[in-house]
């Protein structure tokens, strides 16, 4: 009789295959936790400092996007609005509120409002609102039904995957520039029919390069 028992070496196979294994299956692991919702914090309300409901500023009120956002039709950075912007309709509409006295006093003392950001990008990616916007990506198509949403959250992974999806088929995400914040546009008819008269209307040929992102 041996030293040890029968199977010894199986199982010492198991364990040396196992082990071998391990950084492979860790590194798996953190590539799909980085892509999950909870690596890109995807599906989780961002707290404010002042209680903003888009759905009654967008649903009820009836107030676009580029009204407060204009900045995503100018450039890189869709921005907030002044505090000067809240106070043209607050300065009558529910003045006294204590839900709103952040904004009274950020208006008097001329300072921001210390907004938390929703959707952030890492330092070394380069990301243009305004080419996508000019060239009929809708708003919903990355920052999803904000209009019903009572604290905004991001919808999409943002991930460089999900961005070169659709850099390389485009057709599906793209509407006329009229309808670029619109909510509720449908297109007429089929989807990627659309978006190829889209397309070609407006030249659209996304690049892939790395270079294009990462500048």
């Amino acid at each position: 009789m041996g030293l040890f028992p029968p199977g010894t070496d199986h199982v010492l196979r198991g364990v040396l295959g196992l082990t071998a294994a391990l950084p492979v299956l860790g590194m798996a692991a953190l590539l799909l936790l980085a892509r999950s919702p909870l690596g890109t914090a995807a599906f989780e309300p961002v707290p404010q400092p002042v209680q903003f409901d888009h759905r009654h500023h967008v649903g009820d009120d009836g107030i676009g996007c580029r009204y407060c956002h204009e900045g995503a039709w100018e450039g890189p950075y869709a921005g907030v609005p002044p505090t000067s912007r809240c106070m043209g309709c607050h300065a009558q509409l529910w003045n006294e509120s204590a839900l709103l006295a952040p904004v009274r006093q950020s208006y008097f003392e001329d300072r921001p409002i210390p907004w938390n950001r929703v959707h952030r990008l890492p330092d070394f990616v380069f990301f243009n609102h305004a080419i996508h916007v000019h060239k009929g990506v809708g708003c919903v198509s990355c920052h999803g039904r904000v209009d019903q949403m009572p604290l905004v959250e991001q919808v999409a992974p943002l991930t460089m995957g999900w961005c070169l999806a659709c850099h390389r088929d485009p057709a599906p995400h793209l509407r006329p520039v009229a309808h670029v914040a619109d909510m509720t546009w449908r297109p007429p008819g089929d989807a990627r029919q659309a978006g190829l008269q889209v397309q070609r209307a407006l030249n659209v040929h996304p690049r892939v390069e790395c270079n294009t992102c990462h500048r």
